[in-house]
């Protein structure tokens, strides 16, 4: 599968901390990065990021938001592109999860950045820099990163 150098995949932490007014410092960087991929039309996200994205920001946030707020954002990040898992992909997380040794929610992620054709899978989860099935792991929060993609995002956004 080749890799298309322009898609990024979004884990469902830094979409939560996008949507968290409650999370400092975070909450500006991944709305930064988001918005910047929503300009870019670069990213990339799947079904499980979704689910999961609703269940926090409606029960696990500090400042939570109503299923109507939770539907409409989600209405929105479907316009990204968007992988839904089937029980191949369920296969491939497993032999991921084995592989690397990482969890199996972490694999279906890393299984639908690949499928999505991503070389990028921006994350808290995993450790930066770490090379998976060719799909590269960011972490928009490590200094260097942030600064770089900040730089990045900023000459998207129209003012």
């Amino acid at each position: 599968m080749s890799v298309d150098l322009d898609r990024e995949f979004v884990d469902t932490n830094i979409l939560v901390y996008a949507h968290d007014v409650s999370a400092g410092t975070k909450h500006v960087q991944a709305k930064e990065l988001i918005v910047g991929l929503w300009h870019s039309r670069k990213g990339c996200l799947s079904v499980q990021v979704l689910q999961e994205f609703y269940v926090t920001v409606v029960q696990k946030v500090a400042t939570p938001v109503s299923p109507a707020m939770a539907s409409q954002i989600l209405a929105g990040l479907a316009q990204w592109r968007l992988h839904t898992p089937g029980i191949d992909d369920v296969i491939h997380a497993i032999e991921i999860h084995q592989r690397h040794r990482v969890s199996f929610w972490d694999a279906l992620i890393i299984c639908s950045a690949k499928r999505l054709s991503c070389r990028v899978l921006w994350t808290e989860d995993l450790k930066d820099g770490e090379l998976y099935d060719g799909v590269q792991v960011r972490n928009p929060f490590r200094v260097s990163r942030a600064g770089e993609y900040s730089r990045q995002a900023k000459s998207l956004i129209v003012q």
